[in-house]
């Protein structure tokens, strides 16, 4: 257990670190807070909901949208949520997406924290306050930033986690070894899924070291100007073929972080692409794949990431070292028809 309060822009979160739900009573008044998550997780650890005013909404990516936010906020002003009112997200990234959302502007904004029950979540998803829907085929179109007030890790949670689920959180974890962290590189390298799945130990220091590397980036870069871009490495690509093809998350930023690699290759001279790729096939994740690229490009070059003609893409030079590179929409398009 490790409680660490950790500073942004205009506020601070307090992690706590492998603590149990119960100590949610501790944290959040449980007559002013409401928790939200989604079928699998209530069904999977009822018990833990006991004595808590929960919303429970439909489970999976397709319901990260504005119809579900309105619902959301009718059932809250049915339940008479007000300004002391805190909202606690209890699931994956689309619930922690979901409820900071609408925290931040239910009665323009509320005080929210996350118990992510995913290894997604964990490493990825609930933290640095980025937190918003998808509209059609766009991912994370509308939305804001806006740090929560806590993170509660219970790793109890990942007991439930189907085998699939693990696999697509662990997309996150080899991207932020190739962006920041060689020696976590060369530790995935070494391990396998059922090290991490059977040792509680070692998928807690784990999911620290990553929660670890991605606050550090988003606190020197919060809104996304510079530094904290490099956290998109292999979403640029992954985000077009994640809504056209309908693969999870982890999946699709799997097949493009292999491709990144090879853009990385004419770009910067990257030397290591055959690491990664048997890196993430180590790890059960898909690599290279055949889609449709004009259909790809048309909806990547409305990507965020996205200024005027130009993509900012994210590279390596090397493993454990991330780049961003500003590449003409003409010639990105080139690349990824020979890709």
């Amino acid at each position: 257990m490790k409680h660490i309060n950790y500073k942004f822009s205009g506020s601070s979160t307090d992690f706590f670190f492998a603590y149990g739900i119960s100590h949610l009573k501790k944290i959040t008044d449980s007559r002013a807070t409401i928790l939200i998550t989604d079928e699998n997780v209530y069904e999977a650890h009822s018990k833990r909901f006991k004595g808590w005013n929960t919303i429970i909404l439909k489970a999976g990516e397709e319901f990260k949208v504005q119809a579900t936010v309105d619902a959301v906020v009718e059932k809250l002003i049915e339940m008479e949520a007000d300004r002391k009112t805190t909202l606690v997200g209890i699931g994956g990234g689309v619930i922690t997406d979901i409820t900071g959302y609408v925290a931040s502007v239910y009665i323009r904004g509320i005080r929210f924290g996350f118990i992510p029950t995913s290894v997604l979540g964990l490493v990825d998803a609930s933290i640095g306050g980025k937190n918003g829907i998808d509209v059609g085929v766009y991912k994370n179109m509308v939305g804001i930033i806006r740090q929560p007030s806590f993170i509660l890790h219970d790793m109890v949670f990942l007991n439930s986690l189907p085998q699939q689920e693990w696999e697509n959180g662990f997309a996150e974890i080899i991207k932020h070894a190739c962006i920041k962290d060689a020696a976590m590189f060369a530790e995935l390298e070494r391990n396998s899924l059922k090290t991490y799945r059977g040792r509680q130990k070692s998928i807690c220091e784990l999911v620290q070291r990553n929660a670890g590397i991605k606050i550090r980036v988003v606190q020197k870069d919060e809104f996304e100007k510079g530094e904290r871009r490099l956290l998109n490495f292999g979403h640029t690509l992954g985000h077009a073929l994640e809504t056209q093809y309908e693969l999870l998350h982890g999946q699709a930023i799997s097949i493009g972080m292999t491709y990144a690699c090879h853009i990385s290759e004419q770009l910067t001279g990257f030397k290591q692409t055959e690491r990664v790729v048997s890196v993430l096939e180590k790890y059960n994740l898909p690599t290279y794949a055949s889609f449709d690229k004009q259909k790809v490009f048309d909806v990547l070059k409305m990507d965020k990431k996205r200024e005027r003609k130009e993509m900012n893409y994210v590279l390596l030079e090397r493993i454990g070292k991330g780049v961003v590179k500003s590449i003409s929409l003409k010639q990105l398009e080139r690349i990824i028809q020979d890709l």
